[in-house]
């Protein structure tokens, strides 16, 4: 990371969540982003990781779901705006990436047809210009953009494959952040390690900031320039990747450091893989 984005504060989240009649999810937690930052957000299942990421995104429900304080994303609360402004910034400003590709994209749909909605969601066009647009994410994603490929379906596709149309449809439209939510836990490790890579390039090659939710320290350690440790709907420790992994503070993240005793190993096959 530069200099500049370290001191560059893309999102800044200050929120506590509660669905009713529960205890809190989130708990006054406190987390920023970067512009250009890899960011790993690390917790257990249940930790609100995912839901901190609908959160951002305006997906909980207000009906069930009572939030408190804010998230500022370049310099808007998100938490203040209509929802036909959210609609506006997600995609094109914030873009997601869940867990189960083949789960996401529509199976009843092309891949061509898929690209082209997301295209259309927030551009305008010729039909050569929206062709131009999809060649363009897919080779950003290191997938051909040949009639054969764009007329599969889903179902006709490996998962890293599907996992990488739906990043390119994530990326399509250059946005700020990328939420990757535990993105890679249903791929095997060869295609974990490439989607990892992938995610990096994407990073290098155009400053995108990414917020990466995983369980998997592994992952994290290779990818990201920092790490935050959500415990219990809180941020127990935020820090430079390698200080919070090699010489963690709060005792939840010690324990967590000492469950992987070879995380040094790790994080040495995890970067290299990345590079």
């Amino acid at each position: 990371m530069t200099h500049e984005s370290q001191s560059n504060v893309l999102l800044a989240a200050n929120i506590s969540v509660r669905y009713a009649g529960k205890p809190p999810v989130l708990r006054g937690l406190r987390l920023d982003v970067h512009s250009g930052e890899v960011l790993g957000l690390v917790g257990q299942s249940g930790s609100g990781k995912s839901t901190l990421a609908m959160a951002i995104l305006g997906l909980l429900e207000r009906k069930r779901v009572q939030i408190e304080g804010s998230i500022a994303f370049e310099q808007r609360d998100l938490l203040k705006l209509r929802e036909g402004a959210l609609r506006e910034l997600r995609g094109r400003k914030i873009a997601l990436v869940l867990q189960s590709p083949l789960s996401s994209l529509n199976p009843a749909l092309k891949i061509r047809t898929q690209l082209k909605e997301a295209w259309h969601a927030h551009a305008s066009g010729s039909t050569s210009e929206c062709d131009r647009a999809i060649r363009k994410a897919l080779d950003s994603v290191s997938l051909p953009s040949t009639d054969d490929f764009l007329c599969k379906l889903p179902s006709h596709m490996s998962v890293g494959q599907a996992q990488r149309v739906l990043i390119a449809m994530a990326v399509m439209h250059r946005p700020a952040l990328l939420i990757a939510d535990e993105a890679t836990s249903a791929l095997d490790v060869i295609t974990q390690s490439e989607i990892l890579k992938l995610f990096r390039e994407l990073n290098r090659g155009s400053g995108m900031a990414i917020l990466y939710i995983s369980h998997d320290l592994a992952s994290v350690a290779g990818l990201c320039d920092s790490i935050s440790i959500l415990h219990e709907g809180e941020i127990v420790e935020s820090g430079p990747a390698e200080a919070v992994l090699f010489h963690p503070q709060d005792e939840y993240t010690q324990r967590l450091m000492a469950a992987m005793p070879k995380i040094a190993d790790r994080l040495t096959l995890s970067k290299a893989a990345a590079l």
